[in-house]
């Protein structure tokens, strides 16, 4: 396959795909941003909790 027919290919792939509206982009935004706030703050969390043991352990 050359390039040129690579192209007209996925231009007319690229003519079938349905990309979300503004509202839902917004949505689905805020959404991965909610949750990767959660993530940090839950692996935050165990970190700080992992640091604390280990140090208690290693005054004993």
């Amino acid at each position: 396959m050359n390039i040129l027919q690579y192209l007209k290919e996925t231009k007319a792939e690229l003519k079938e795909v349905h990309f979300p509206g503004t509202a839902q982009t917004i949505t689905y935004t805020i959404a991965v941003i909610a949750i990767s706030v959660i993530v940090a703050l839950l692996l935050g969390g165990v970190d700080l909790g992992l640091r604390e043991l280990l140090a208690k352990l290693l005054t004993r």
